[in-house]
Parts: structure tokens; C-alpha cells; sequence
């Protein structure tokens, strides 16, 4: 398992609903999300770049998936910066394997 549920349950103070609420919203958004950061990568489009890696920061951070969230982390820095980077081609693979292992985790664990 490479995700943690410590910071959703300490937010949640033992509701269940919100921790449901917080895993339904995940699965809704990052795959989303995640494909139009592939889209924008493929396009060199740093601005969307910038803004789709922002956006799953907060929500892989919140499973507690610290080396997903430093990919994004730097994904998103590589975006701001708006210059090619060939790292973007080997930190972006792993984003997306980790973020494809999580959503299916979840879904298994949470019978979605």
C-alpha cells in the first residue's frame, strides 16, 4: 500500500462519511486530472503543466504519498519555470504508475 489514510483521519475525527467524501473526491478528480497533465506534457504546455500538478498536489499529499507528491512537486516547478526538461519524461511515469496503483487500491479497499 503506498498511500496513508493517517492525515484524512486525523482531519476526519472519526467521520466516516468525510473520509468517503474525501476518497470518492480523489478518485473523481486526479485520473482527470492526471490525463490532461499527460495531454499538456505532450503539448509542452508549462502553463497547464504548472497548474495540473498544483492541483494533485494537495490530493496525493493527503493519502500521504510523499514520493508521488515530491514527482508533483517537481513536475509543478518544471511548469513554473516553462523551459523543456528531460526529467519531466522520466518523474512524470512515475506519477502516473503511483497514481493508477493508488486509484486502484482505493477502490478496492473502499469496494467503489
Amino acid at each position: 500500500m503506498i498511500y496513508s489514510l493517517d492525515k484524512i483521519n486525523e482531519l476526519a475525527d472519526g467521520d466516516e462519511d468525510f473520509i468517503q467524501s474525501v476518497v470518492s473526491a480523489f478518485l473523481d478528480e486526479v485520473p482527470e486530472d492526471l490525463e490532461q497533465l499527460e495531454v499538456a506534457i505532450g503539448q509542452k504546455n508549462y502553463s497547464n503543466i504548472y497548474q495540473l500538478a498544483h492541483k494533485i498536489k494537495p490530493n496525493v499529499d493527503l493519502l500521504g504519498m510523499e514520493q508521488t507528491r515530491a514527482a508533483a512537486l517537481d513536475i509543478e516547478n518544471i511548469g513554473k519555470v516553462g523551459d523543456e526538461n528531460p526529467s519531466l519524461d522520466q518523474i512524470f511515469p512515475i506519477l502516473k504508475k503511483d497514481i493508477h496503483q493508488v486509484i486502484s487500491e482505493l477502490k478496492k479497499d473502499f469496494g467503489l
